[in-house]
């Protein structure tokens, strides 16, 4: 019986590890097969079919090879979800804005030229001008899918494995962060000013997942509204767009701040025990996830 267990958990484990390869494949492919093979255009350059690539492959392949285990719970504990959401998000976020203000001031002192590469038209954003509210509302699809995969299936089957979930969420958060590769392509050496919001972010999302037992709902809102302010700030209502992004950080740092006398800010916070995820069988694009 052991020796079965063993082998089930090891074709978990190998196919985990197939299904993490084949999404950041998907996700890079967008970046260098059309340039080496130009008929791949037909598909990569078109939404349909773009979409059907960098989230279509990995949720077909996570589908196949770890199951619906770590989604059980994608819609449980919504308060916790909620109040636990907020709290991570607002505490990483003014984290990312103290790095990147650091790295900021790094920058101006080595090479302040480099501060204007980030005056480069965003390729996420470009494509939003002729239809901005498409990409506000598409914001809150790509972020549901994202979170899916990132944090759903990448970070939750290996942090349902793990004595420790942080080495999972920092792992998790550093492929998020490292397969939105266009902002390299795109700001070159100034890249790194952006690399530590999307990681604190990933960071956040799972850490709210793994407070709430595995809740879906609350991070995929948060995400595609992070996404869906820049769309708002570019073209349609800069104040909207402000507003959409810093509102949840505010809220979230009146509740961390309410929570730390309670005895332990965001950690300490109220959580609910996680469900056994089991694994039965049953992105990111750089243009619809925006900047993130």
């Amino acid at each position: 019986m052991a020796g079965r267990a063993a082998v089930r958990t090891d074709r978990a484990l190998e196919g985990y590890a197939i299904a993490v390869g084949v999404t950041v494949v998907a996700i890079l492919s967008q970046y260098f097969v059309p340039e080496l093979l130009p008929s791949a255009n037909a598909l990569y350059g078109n939404l349909p079919g773009d979409l059907g690539v960098v989230y279509g492959i990995p949720i077909a392949a996570f589908a196949t090879l770890v199951g619906a285990g770590p989604l059980r719970r994608w819609y449980g504990s919504m308060e916790t979800a909620a109040y636990q959401g907020l709290l991570w998000y607002a505490g990483l976020s003014l984290l990312a804005i103290g790095v990147t203000l650091g790295l900021g001031i790094v920058y101006l002192s080595i090479d302040p030229s480099a501060i204007h590469l980030l005056n480069r038209p965003n390729p996420a954003l470009t494509q939003a001008a002729g239809d901005p509210w498409f990409w506000v509302g598409f914001s809150f699809v790509v972020g549901a899918v994202e979170e899916t995969i990132f944090r759903g299936w990448i970070f939750g089957f290996w942090s349902a494995r793990a004595r420790d979930w942080l080495v999972p969420a920092t792992g998790s958060s550093a492929i998020f962060a490292a397969v939105h590769l266009y902002y390299g392509t795109t700001y070159g050496i100034a890249a790194p000013l952006i690399f530590p919001s999307l990681f604190f972010l990933g960071f956040a999302f799972a850490a709210t997942y793994q407070r709430s037992g595995g809740n879906l709902v609350v991070v995929a809102i948060l995400h595609g509204a992070y996404d869906a302010s820049a769309f708002l700030f570019a073209y349609i209502n800069p104040g909207a767009g402000l507003a959409l992004r810093y509102l949840p950080v505010l809220v979230g740092a009146v509740l961390l701040l309410l929570a730390i006398p309670g005895g332990g800010g965001p950690v300490a916070a109220p959580a609910e025990p996680r469900p056994d995820q089991g694994h039965a069988p049953i992105g990111p694009l750089r243009g619809p996830s925006g900047p993130s």
